[in-house]
C-alpha cells in the first residue's frame, strides 16, 4: 500500500530526527558503561553507535541506488560479521556519529525532493527480494530511533547489574 504525502512528511521528520536521538542516548551512558555488553552475543553501546555509522552509510547508497539505476540490486550484509570483522570497539565514536548525521543529512534533503515517480521505483534486495523506495523509507525512518532505545536497555541493564 502506498504511503500518503502527509505519510512520507513524517517518516522523512522521523527519519532526520535518528542522528540526534542516537548522539542523546550515548550521551546518558557513562564512559566507563560504553563498551560493556548486556551479554553474550549482544552489542555494547560503542558497537550500536559504530554499526549505525556503517548501516546508515549503506542506507544512504542504497536509496541512490534505488533512485538512479534501472533495476538496481541492493546487497545486504552480515551487521554481526561487521562488527567482528572491523573490531568496532576499536573505532571512534566522534567520526561514527559523523558519519551518521552527514549520511543522514545528505539523504533528507534529497528526500525532500522525490517526485511522485520516484517514490514508486523500486529493485530487489539479495535478500529480501522485490525492494520498493517506499520500503526503504519504512524501514529507515525507524532505524535510528530503534538502536537509540537499545542503548538505553543497555544502559538500565548496566545500572542494574
Amino acid at each position: 500500500m502506498s504511503l500518503s504525502v502527509s505519510e512520507r512528511e513524517d517518516l522523512i521528520a522521523r527519519y532526520a530526527r535518528g542522528p540526534e536521538q542516537i548522539r542523546a542516548a550515548l550521551a546518558r551512558v557513562p564512559d566507563e558503561a560504553r563498551q560493556w555488553r548486556p551479554g553474550p552475543g549482544r552489542w555494547s553501546a560503542h558497537e550500536v553507535v559504530v554499526h549505525c555509522a556503517d548501516s546508515e552509510t549503506n542506507s544512504a547508497l542504497r536509496i541512490r541506488y534505488l533512485l538512479a539505476e534501472k533495476n538496481p540490486v541492493i546487497i545486504g550484509y552480515d551487521q554481526e560479521e561487521w562488527a567482528r570483522a572491523f573490531d568496532y570497539h576499536s573505532e571512534p565514536l566522534e567520526p561514527a556519529l559523523a558519519a551518521v548525521e552527514t549520511a543522514r543529512g545528505r539523504t533528507v534533503a534529497l528526500l525532500r525532493r522525490l517526485s511522485e515517480a520516484d517514490w514508486a521505483k523500486e529493485g530487489r534486495h539479495t535478500e529480501s527480494g522485490r525492494y520498493t523506495v517506499e520500503e526503504w523509507m519504512r524501514v529507515y525512518a525507524a532505524h535510528l530511533e530503534g538502536h537509540a532505545a537499545q542503548i538505553a536497555r543497555n544502559l538500565e541493564a548496566w545500572n542494574a547489574r
